[in-house]
C-alpha cells in the first residue's frame, strides 16, 4: 500500500472517532493544543533566557510570547474548548474579510461584478454566523470536521 491510500484508512477512521464520540474528541484537540502550547511556552522563555546577554529586546519578546503562550495552554488544558474556539476564531477572521473585500467591492469600481461582491458579502455574514454557532455548539464543529475528515479520507484512498 502506498502512503496516500493508508492517510486515507487513517483519515477515515478519524473521521469516524470525531463524528461518533464528537466530546471526546473536542477535549483531545484541546489537550492536545494546549500542550502544544506549553511546551512552546516553555521553549520560548528558555529561548528568551539563553541569548538575554546578547538580544535583550528580543529576549523580552520571546518571554513574553512565552508566558502568554503557557496562560493558553492551561486555558486550553483545564478551561476552554480549543476546536470551537479555534473554528469559531477562522470562521470570523474569514467571514469579516470576506464582508470587508464584498462591501469594498460594492463601493468601488473594481474587476468584481456587483453580483459577485454581493455573494462574497452574503457568504462572508454566513461565515460569521457559523462562528458563532462553532462556538455555542462545539458538538457541531468536531461532526463537521469529522465528515471532512472521511471525505478526504475517500479521497485520497480512491486517488
Amino acid at each position: 500500500m502506498n502512503i496516500e491510500k493508508i492517510s486515507g484508512i487513517l483519515f477515515i477512521i478519524l473521521g469516524l472517532i470525531f463524528i461518533i464520540f464528537p466530546m471526546f474528541s473536542a477535549e483531545l484537540v484541546s489537550v492536545i493544543v494546549g500542550v502544544s502550547l506549553l511546551f512552546f511556552g516553555f521553549a520560548s522563555i528558555i529561548n528568551g533566557f539563553s541569548v538575554w546577554n546578547m538580544l535583550t529586546h528580543f529576549s523580552l519578546v520571546n518571554i513574553i510570547i512565552g508566558i502568554i503562550a503557557i496562560i493558553f495552554g492551561l486555558l486550553f488544558i483545564f478551561a476552554i474548548d480549543a476546536l470551537s474556539f479555534l473554528v469559531g476564531l477562522q470562521f470570523y477572521i474569514i467571514g469579516f474579510i470576506m464582508i470587508f473585500f464584498g462591501i469594498v467591492g460594492l463601493i468601488a469600481e473594481s474587476r468584481l461584478s456587483k453580483t459577485t461582491s454581493v455573494l462574497i458579502l452574503i457568504f462572508g455574514i454566513i461565515a460569521v454566523a457559523l462562528a458563532v454557532y462553532s462556538i455555542a455548539e462545539p458538538i457541531y464543529a468536531a461532526i463537521l470536521i469529522g465528515a471532512c475528515l472521511i471525505i478526504q479520507g475517500l479521497r485520497l484512498f480512491i486517488d
